[in-house]
C-alpha cells in the first residue's frame, strides 16, 4: 500500500520504498525538509506499480519487503528499460546482496542503520551525476563520436553495435543487448572519449562517482561485461581494450550509417 505523496515542493521527487512505518516516516520528514517531494510505498509489488506511473527522479529501495523484494522491483524496472537512479537500502550486509544489486543496476547501497546526513548527501550526489550524464549525452559532439541522425534520435554505432542515446537502449547485429543501467554508463562514456586512455580510478570517479562498496576491480568486472555482451570474441577484445599498466581504451573506427 502506497502513503499519499507530499506535498507539492519545486524538488525533484523521491519514491521512498520501506516497509518500517517508523524509517519511512523519518525519510519522508527529513526529504521534505530538503526540498523534495515524496511518496512511500510499503510493498514491491506496490512499488513498482508507483514507480512505473509516477517517474521519480530517484528511488531509495529496501531489499527486504512484502509480496516482492527489492531486487525483485530494480530487476523489473531494468528489464523494463527504466533507469531511474536507485540507491538500495538495506540491513543485510551480505556481500551477494551488494553485488546483485549493483549488478542489476543500482547506482549505490547504503546499509542500515545509515547515518542520515551521509544518506541524503548520496541522495544530492546520484541525482547530481544523473544530471550530469544526461546533459552530456544532450551535447554529445559529432567529433567525438559516430552520432548520427536516426528516425528514433541520437545514435551512435560501432563495429556491429548501435546505441539509441535517446532510448538508451543498444543492439548488436539488429538484435537487442539487455546492458544495465550502469553498463550502459559505462559505455556512453568511453564512446564519448574514443582513443583516450582512462585508469581504473577516473573510471570509477567518472561512472560511479566513487560510491560505496565499489574497488577498482568493480571496473574490471564491468568492462568484462560489456566485452561479453558487445565484443565477438571477448578473449580478444577490439573495442574495449587493456592498456597494461595505465587501464582502458575504447577504440573503434568511424562508422557512417
Amino acid at each position: 500500500m502506497s502513503a499519499p505523496a507530499g506535498e507539492p515542493a519545486p524538488g525533484p521527487m523521491v519514491m521512498i520504498v520501506e516497509d518500517d512505518a517508523a524509517i519511512a516516516a523519518g525519510l519522508a520528514l527529513n526529504l521534505k525538509l530538503q526540498g523534495y517531494r515524496y511518496e512511500v510505498a510499503a510493498d514491491g509489488e506496490t512499488a513498482h506499480e508507483r514507480i512505473t506511473a509516477t517517474a521519480p527522479a530517484l528511488v531509495l529501495l529496501d531489499i527486504s519487503l512484502p509480496k516482492q523484494s527489492g531486487l525483485w522491483v530494480l530487476e523489473r524496472l531494468r528489464e523494463a528499460g527504466d533507469h531511474v537512479p536507485v540507491i538500495v537500502l538495506s540491513a543485510r550486509q551480505d556481500e551477494f546482496d551488494k553485488v546483485a544489486a549493483l549488478k542489476l543496476g543500482a547506482d549505490d547501497y547504503v546499509t542500515k542503520p545509515f547515518a542520515l546526513a551521509e544518506l541524503l548527501a548520496r541522495v544530492a550526489a546520484v541525482l547530481r551525476r544523473a544530471r550530469q550524464v544526461a546533459m552530456r549525452a544532450d551535447s554529445l559532439p559529432a567529433g567525438e563520436s559516430t552520432a548520427t541522425a536516426a528516425p528514433g534520435g541520437k545514435t551512435t554505432a560501432f563495429g556491429e553495435v548501435v546505441i539509441d542515446l535517446d532510448a538508451r537502449s543498444v543492439t548488436r547485429r539488429g538484435a537487442p543487448v539487455r546492458l544495465t543501467h550502469l553498463e550502459f554508463q559505462l559505455l556512453t562514456f568511453f564512446c564519448r572519449s574514443r582513443d583516450k586512455v582512462f585508469s581504473r580510478e577516473e573510471l570509477l570517479r567518472a561512472v560511479w562517482g566513487m560510491q560505496n562498496g565499489c574497488t577498482l576491480r568493480t571496473v574490471d568486472n564491468f568492462v568484462g561485461q560489456l566485452r561479453a555482451k558487445l565484443e565477438a570474441d571477448p578473449d580478444r577484445p577490439r573495442f574495449f581494450v587493456t592498456v597494461r599498466g595505465s587501464g582502458y581504451k575504447f577504440t573503434a573506427p568511424e562508422r557512417a550509417d
